[in-house]
């Protein structure tokens, strides 16, 4: 099987920085009641209806099957795959190129971002957090940064040491390891001495992922009381159906310098290391047909089929520009078109257009510059299938 190139890291990063019914049937009539006959009238036979044609005019994504495939060539991909989903309609479009396939698993690093900000907006739905106090209303350890929310955390403005310009900020480096748990990671971040001439006041500037993550995570399994695992198939895998969604620490098996799709993955999430530190920024897999359920949830105002798996003021919330350069909470937000999108520096780009009430998942497994480039050329094709 061929690989796909690498790309240093400080590029995919800064990438994704500036980017990135049913029929009725009739009723019988009555026997007449008379007392001059015994005559039995018999019943009208029932009449069936035929399900209603649907009024949705066909799509036509002609236009986009040879722009992937000319670019996974160009490239020497393995593959891609591309799911499109409508408010109404569900999934719309569904297609692969290569080795990809609708049970094909893979990592998607940055877009793993608005998975894990809804987490805790459920959470403060339900009661048990509110993002907006300091995180020392939640957890004992908040004192150490006493005007940091969870609000910040997830809007990449908490005033943490993000990704940029050092990844590998030694302060913070649990977020990257498999070993210890995710609530004792997050406490270090939060409490660690070693930031105290790097870090900036909360709202002053941002500051794209990093270690922040890390402790919005710790603070969701402390104020719940369940491991992070249990907390995403509680709130997303059973309401939603999610099959094959789940998150690992894969990013401490790659050179410090090097982020492009790790190899030893091949699409088997039992080829991650087992942890309790799951990276909360970057570290979900997931499959085609569970991340268009997520769109799916986003674009009905936070309802997975019959459920209700997050309020419709908090996927406002989540949707609602907070940061300059344009960043919601796991949302990027483009202030020219209102385009969201949650790009991943594994080449995975989720997009949605809340006007016109549509979403699409792109994968690739390779790195934020190609994903983000053929993102940028499908765009419009997309939006022209589903809307016209």
């Amino acid at each position: 099987m061929s690989r796909r190139p690498k790309t240093a890291l400080l590029v995919g990063v800064a990438v994704v920085l500036l980017a990135a019914g049913c029929g009725d049937a009739g009723e019988s009539s009555e026997v007449p009641e008379t007392t001059t006959t015994t005559t039995t009238v018999a019943a009208e036979p029932a009449t069936v209806t035929s399900p209603p044609v649907s009024t949705v005019p066909p799509r036509d994504f002609s236009a986009v099957t040879p722009i992937v495939q000319d670019f996974v060539d160009e490239h020497a991909l393995d593959g891609a795959g591309l799911v499109v989903v409508h408010v109404d309609d569900g999934i719309v479009h569904e297609e692969y190129w290569g080795d990809f396939d609708a049970d094909r698993v893979s990592l998607i690093a940055s877009s793993s971002k608005m998975i894990t900000a809804g987490v805790l907006l459920h959470l403060q739905d339900r009661g048990l957090l509110d993002i907006e106090a300091p995180v020392a209303a939640a957890v004992p350890w908040g004192d150490a940064n006493p005007a940091i929310t969870p609000a910040h955390l997830l809007s990449n403005s908490s005033g943490l040491v993000g990704l940029l310009p050092n990844p590998g900020y030694a302060p913070y480096a649990c977020q990257y390891s498999p070993t210890g748990t995710l609530q004792d990671c997050g406490e270090a971040i939060f409490t660690t001495a070693g930031d105290d001439g790097d870090i900036v006041g909360p709202g002053t500037a941002f500051r794209y992922g990093g270690g922040q993550w890390q402790v919005a995570g710790a603070i969701a399994e402390a104020v719940s009381g369940q491991p992070w695992a249990d907390l995403i198939d509680e709130i997303y895998g059973e309401p939603c159906g999610l099959e094959a969604t789940g998150y690992g620490n894969p990013l401490g098996a790659f050179p410090v310098f090097d982020l492009s799709y790790p190899d030893h993955f091949l699409g088997d999430p039992s080829n991650l290391v087992p942890t309790a530190n799951p990276n909360m920024e970057a570290g979900a897999y997931t499959t085609t047909g569970d991340y268009a359920e997520l769109l799916l949830m986003h674009l009905r105002g936070g309802v997975c089929g019959d459920e209700r798996v997050l309020s419709e003021a908090s996927v406002e919330v989540l949707h609602t520009d907070r940061t300059d350069p344009g960043y919601a909470m796991g949302w990027w937000v483009d202030r020219s078109t209102g385009r969201l999108t949650d790009a991943g520096a594994f080449g995975a780009v989720p997009w949605l257009d809340l006007d016109d009430g549509y979403g699409a998942y792109l994968v690739i497994e390779a790195d934020s510059v190609l994903g983000d480039r053929l993102a940028q050329v499908l765009f419009e094709p997309v939006e022209a299938a589903v809307v016209g």
